[in-house]
């Protein structure tokens, strides 16, 4: 047996609406239509009066603040989110590329300078010392200059028959003179070089680079028979500098 109230408050309800069901509908008068709209008229005035509940005025607060606040900081966000991405994306390209395009200047300055230096140790073959002069001032342009390059300008320092060329050199190779193999080679040149010119240029060069062990192999020059007077004052005056 059930004694739950509101199954049976349920079944008195639907006997109820099955009874009104029975019940005949009367015709309504004119005067009851005037009545229900005068009624349903003052039922609305009446509740637009009234003071909304707390419910009603936190459902409408929450709309408000949804539609007003809430959704306009949300949208004001997403445009910040967006405008942030793009810009990253604008920056960030710029940025690859130029890395991009650094990387293809690098590689073709490589290019470039391994050209130049295959152009140089083939000019300096050549019979005409124009072109052998073109060769050697090719060496300011080589990025990084290997010991092939230092072979030939030394090659060229010591055996060249043309003096300009070997000036030339000489200088070239004075800008190289961070490697100590090339220190050594310019100090032993100096007995090997028959031209005053050469041999002044490189006592100059003993004195720029402060290279003691020249010291000797001046001595040794400066006894030689025949040598130009010029040439014997300046080997003295460098003696003199580097002692």
């Amino acid at each position: 047996m059930n004694d739950d109230p509101i199954d049976g408050l349920d079944e008195q309800s639907n006997m109820l609406w099955q009874r009104m069901g029975n019940v005949p509908t009367p015709e309504p008068s004119p005067e009851m239509r005037t009545q229900f709209y005068t009624m349903l008229d003052s039922f609305e005035q009446e509740e637009k009066a009234k003071p909304q509940s707390v419910w009603t005025r936190i459902q409408e607060t929450v709309k408000q603040r949804w539609s007003v606040g809430l959704a306009g900081q949300l949208a004001y966000g997403l445009v910040l989110l967006s405008v942030g991405v793009a810009a990253g994306v604008w920056w960030q390209r710029p940025n690859n590329e130029q890395v991009a395009y650094q990387q293809r200047i690098d590689t073709l300055s490589v290019q470039v300078g391994e050209m130049r230096q295959m152009m140089m140790l083939s000019l300096l073959e050549n019979p005409s010392a124009t072109e052998r002069l073109r060769a050697v001032s090719y060496t300011k342009d080589i990025p990084e200059v290997d010991h092939h390059v230092i072979d030939a300008l030394l090659t060229t320092l010591d055996n060249d028959p043309n003096v300009n060329v070997r000036l030339v050199t000489l200088e070239a190779l004075a800008d190289l003179a961070h490697d100590a193999r090339v220190r050594e080679r310019l100090v032993q040149s100096l007995t090997r070089q028959e031209s005053p010119l050469v041999q002044v240029a490189l006592a100059d060069v003993m004195v720029k680079l402060q290279e003691k062990r020249s010291l000797k192999p001046l001595r040794q020059l400066l006894r030689q028979d025949g040598l130009n007077y010029l040439v014997k004052i300046k080997l003295e005056q460098t003696i003199k500098e580097l002692s």
